[in-house]
C-alpha cells in the first residue's frame, strides 16, 4: 500500500511543459500567465479530492497571478468556490462579475461589512466583535450574513481559542435563530501540512473534529467543514473534509518540494517571468560586479544586463554569493547572477558569448521539457534567496505588466 504522497502523484500524468514565451514588443519585462495552467491545475486539485470541494484560493491578487483571471481559469477547472483573505479582495471579484462562492477570512475591527453582505460574500467569525460587525451588517442590509466559523486548532494565529469556542457557538446560535446569519462553514489552518506525518497534523485533526462535535451538540450546524490547504490536500486525505482551499499549488508550484516536485504532482507552473537583454558587454578578469563590488569575474566574459530587480519584486536574497544566486535563461543556456540584485536590474555571466541587446531572458518559468533547454524555475528562485516560492510569485509587482494566455475561464463572468 502506497504513502499519501505515492497517491498524490500520477507517474503517467507528468504534464506537457509550455515553451516560454517572449515579452511583449517593447516592454523591458513582463509576466506571463497562463490561464490554461491554472484550469488544468484546478482539475489535478479536484480530482485529488473524491467528494470534497475545491476552494481556490486568489488572495493577494490570486498570488500575483490576477485574482479575476486566476478565479476565473480556476472555476472552469472544477473550482465551486473561491477565497481571499480580505473584504476588498472579494468586493473587486464581484465588481468584476465573478458571482462564484467567496469567503473572505480576515477581518479588522471597524471594518464596514456592508457591501461585503449585499454581496453575498461569505465572512469568517472567530470572536464576539466579528459576529457583533457580522450581524450589524446584515440588520442594515436586510440580509442573512453567511459566515464561516474559524477554530484555532493548534496554529495560535488565527480563530477562536477551544476556550472561547463554546461561547462563540452559543452567541452564533442566537444569531441563527434571529436569521441574522447563517453558519456556511467551520474551518481552520493547519501549521505543518507540508511535513506528511508530522504530529502537529494529527493533533489539529483531532481538535478539529472535537470542536465540531461541540458545535452539534449546542445546536450549531458547521455547514461545510475545511482544514486542508494545498499540501493536506494533496498528501492527507484525512483532511479533505469538505471542502479544501487551495492556492500555490492551483499556479502550479509544489506547497512541499522536498516532498514532491510541481512535475510529480502534475502541477503546471502559470506564471513566466520574461526579459529582454537591455545592455551587452565584454569586461576582463578581475572586472567588480554590481553595488559593493561584492564579486569580482574569475577571467574575461560578457556581462548581459536583464532591467528587472528587487524594486519588480525580484528577490536581492538571490545575489550571487559562494555557492549559488539566481539564475535566468538567455539563448537557450542558464545564466547565473553576478554581484547584487539591483532595484531595477541584475547583471547575468554570459560566459564570453554575445547574444544581442534584446535577446529574450526568462527569469523563471515551467521548467524542465523534453527537448528544450530547462528555464529556471520560482522554485529554484526561491532556494537561491532562502525563501518560499509562495513569496517569489507573489511578490513579483505591479510594475511588471501581466499579459494572460489560454482560453479557460475567458467566456464572462463565472
Amino acid at each position: 500500500m502506497g504513502s499519501p504522497v505515492d497517491e498524490a502523484v500520477d507517474p503517467a500524468a507528468a504534464p506537457a511543459r509550455r515553451t516560454p514565451p517572449e515579452p511583449s514588443p517593447g516592454l523591458p519585462a513582463e509576466a506571463v500567465v497562463d490561464l490554461d495552467a491554472i484550469a488544468g491545475n484546478a482539475a489535478v486539485l479536484r480530482g485529488r479530492l473524491g467528494a470534497a470541494q475545491l476552494m481556490a484560493v486568489v488572495k493577494a491578487d490570486g498570488y500575483g497571478h490576477g485574482a479575476v483571471p486566476a478565479a476565473r481559469a480556476a472555476l472552469a477547472g472544477g473550482a465551486t468556490w473561491l477565497g481571499v483573505a480580505h473584504v476588498h479582495e472579494a468586493l473587486a471579484l464581484r465588481r468584476a462579475g465573478v458571482t462564484a462562492p467567496v469567503l473572505a477570512w480576515l477581518l479588522t475591527p471597524g471594518l464596514d461589512l456592508t457591501a461585503a453582505v449585499a454581496a453575498d460574500v461569505d465572512l469568517s467569525v472567530a470572536a464576539p466583535w466579528a459576529l457583533a460587525e457580522v450581524v450589524a451588517a446584515a440588520r442594515a442590509t436586510g440580509r442573512t450574513a453567511g459566515v464561516h466559523l474559524e477554530l484555532d486548532t493548534g496554529m495560535s494565529r488565527g480563530g477562536a481559542s477551544p476556550a472561547q469556542w463554546a461561547d462563540l457557538l452559543d452567541a452564533v446560535a442566537a444569531h441563527v435563530a434571529e436569521g441574522s446569519v447563517r453558519v456556511r462553514g467551520t474551518w481552520a489552518h493547519f501549521a505543518s501540512a507540508d511535513a506528511p506525518g508530522d504530529a502537529s497534523v494529527d493533533a489539529q485533526l483531532d481538535a478539529f473534529t472535537g470542536a465540531v462535535a461541540v458545535a452539534r451538540a449546542r445546536g450549531v450546524d458547521p455547514g461545510l467543514l475545511h482544514h486542508a490547504n494545498s499540501p493536506a490536500a494533496l498528501f492527507d486525505p484525512r483532511a479533505r473534509f469538505d471542502l479544501a482551499r487551495c492556492g500555490i499549488a492551483l499556479y502550479g508550484v509544489s506547497p512541499a518540494p522536498h516532498v514532491a516536485s510541481s512535475a510529480r504532482l502534475g502541477l503546471v507552473p502559470a506564471m513566466t517571468l520574461t526579459a529582454r537583454l537591455a545592455h551587452v558587454r565584454p569586461v576582463p578578469a578581475g572586472a567588480g560586479v554590481s553595488y559593493g563590488l561584492t564579486h569580482r569575474t574569475p577571467r574575461a566574459t560578457t556581462l548581459g544586463l536583464v532591467p528587472v530587480g528587487y524594486g519588480d519584486g525580484l528577490p536581492r536574497h538571490a545575489s550571487s554569493r559562494p555557492g549559488g544566486g539566481g539564475s535566468v535563461l538567455v539563448a537557450g543556456r542558464r545564466r547565473s547572477v553576478l554581484g547584487r540584485v539591483c532595484m531595477d536590474q541584475v547583471v547575468v555571466d554570459l560566459g564570453g558569448e554575445t547574444p544581442a541587446p534584446g535577446e529574450p531572458v526568462v527569469l523563471f518559468g515551467a521548467g524542465e521539457a523534453a527537448g528544450r533547454p530547462a528555464e529556471p524555475t520560482a522554485q529554484d528562485w526561491a532556494e537561491a534567496a532562502g525563501t518560499i516560492a509562495y513569496e517569489v510569485v507573489t511578490r513579483i509587482g505591479p510594475r511588471v505588466p501581466r499579459r494572460w494566455t489560454g482560453r479557460a475561464g475567458t467566456g464572462g463572468a463565472a
